[in-house]
């Protein structure tokens, strides 16, 4: 023990590390009423750490190559139980970091505690949460698998529509014209390398802002904000009534991030990692590319908004949102105010009306009733009319041509493009055979595999499906 003692003294001797610590954690103190409301800053410092520790684990397994990258995660994921179970935890352990951050980020914004002197405070957080959901979206391509592959893709085909720079966005995004190689060793360094590096950089600023400025006061309604008295007022407040942080307050934090660590266990325990689909193969079209729930809100809005409208939306919203977010301190001249949600009834209308607009659009985004249905299945008899003869085979064509998998007859089928139980009603024979042959917005065109035969079944066929 008395070597283990000397050798701590001349280690805090060289580097001073006990006298830090005890200026920052007993000697730093915090306004009294700082409680479980203030928690979520450093519960999402505890989710960040399960990241680090479980990304580090995994990339000693992980092969960033195309021929690689899918085998490895089916052996992380199948083949030993402790790196499935890591695979788990960053998976679960990400989704706590995005939650959390945007719990924080709604606590300060209610209680204002974005107002002078923590105006930079709220916008590193804001940074912060760019910077995960990037890290997050780098983290789920890494998969590799159907689904991963046709992911980089889409964002690439969406990317390609933005006007003026569409095509280099989209280079970009795939590192070249086309998708290989290069794209997953690329989208490996932005998850491993760059988006860690940055936000371990900006979480070190945003603690050094907090060490700075302290944490903000409870809010008291009629007590607004005066920038040109706060600082020495608050400075008055934390010698008559401030606590230290360790070990009155601290204690929270310390709660809260053990109930992170073992409700992000249990749930990687549960539920285990996000399954991996088919292998990837770019020229396999049956593929639903789907994000992850935190971005899935997003996925509803693309999915939902007019196709020529899609790349104004795909850039402007994220645009304007991170804008309208970044210049939320300044909206009031001077960085004062009132605080307190009492008195900032607009601020709380439009909290909840942003929350319930991304909850509506999230569950729309997990229904996705636009995407193709590949589970459908061939139209039953009582449908069709008649078991033999063009009709029927022109309706078994609608299903092994894979019109079935977006058009809806009489129930049955998917919901992406229009609804086909009537569609002799207001069409032509003409009309019909232009649409099938030269296809549409996101339909393909079939006039290079059917037959003349084929074409003459399936309209035999539509030509039936009239309302009388």
């Amino acid at each position: 023990m008395k070597s283990l003692i000397k050798i701590w003294e001349w280690f805090d001797d060289r580097t001073g590390i006990a006298k830090a610590l005890k200026t920052v954690l007993v000697e730093h103190k915090v306004p009294k009423g700082s409680t479980w409301l203030y928690v979520f800053g450093s519960a999402t410092l505890v989710a960040f750490i399960i990241q680090i520790i479980t990304g580090i684990a995994l990339a000693t397994i992980y092969a960033p190559s195309p021929d690689g990258a899918y085998q490895s995660l089916q052996f992380i994921t199948n083949n030993n139980w402790i790196s499935q179970f890591v695979r788990a935890l960053h998976y679960w352990g990400m989704s706590a970091m995005v939650m959390l951050l945007g719990i924080h980020l709604i606590r300060v914004f209610l209680t204002g505690a974005f107002r002078y002197p923590r105006e930079m405070h709220w916008i590193s957080g804001v940074v912060l949460l760019g910077l995960t959901v990037g890290n997050a979206f780098t983290g789920q391509l890494l998969r590799w698998d159907q689904n991963a592959v046709w992911t980089a893709v889409v964002v690439a085909e969406q990317a390609a529509r933005i006007p003026f720079i569409g095509g280099a966005v989209a280079h970009f995004a795939l590192s070249g014209d086309f998708i290989g190689a290069a794209t997953l060793s690329h989208f490996f360094s932005y998850h491993v390398f760059v988006f860690p590096g940055l936000l371990i950089a900006v979480i070190g600023f945003h603690l050094y802002l907090v060490l700075r400025n302290g944490i903000s006061e409870p809010a008291k309604a009629g007590r607004p904000v005066d920038p040109k008295k706060y600082r020495a007022w608050y400075q008055d407040l934390l010698k008559r009534e401030g606590r230290p942080f360790w070990p009155d307050v601290m204690w929270h934090d310390v709660a809260f991030g053990f109930f992170v660590i073992v409700a992000v266990t249990t749930l990687a325990a549960v539920f285990g990692p996000p399954a991996l689909s088919k292998p990837p193969n770019p020229s396999i079209i049956d593929a639903l590319p789907r994000p992850d729930w935190y971005m899935m809100w997003y996925f509803a809005v693309l999915a939902l908004s007019p196709h020529t409208a899609e790349p104004y939306i795909m850039v402007g919203a994220p645009l304007l949102g991170t804008i309208v977010l970044l210049l939320v301190p300044f909206l009031k001249k001077g960085g004062g105010g009132e605080r307190h949600p009492l008195k900032r009834p607009w601020a709380v209308a439009a909290t909840l009306m942003i929350v319930m607009s991304l909850g509506t659009l999230w569950v729309q985004g997990v229904h996705a009733p636009w995407s193709p249905d590949f589970t459908a299945k061939p139209l039953p008899v009582s449908v069709i009319g008649d078991s033999t003869g063009f009709v029927f085979e022109g309706a078994q064509l609608m299903h092994k041509k894979g019109c079935l998998y977006c058009h809806n007859i009489a129930g049955d089928g998917g919901h992406r493009g229009p609804e086909l139980t009537h569609v002799a009603d207001r069409l032509t024979e003409d009309q019909m055979t232009v649409r099938i042959m030269n296809g549409g917005y996101n339909m393909p065109a079939f006039a290079g595999s059917l037959s003349a035969e084929d074409l003459e079944k399936i309209l035999a066929f539509l030509k039936t499906r009239k309302s009388h």
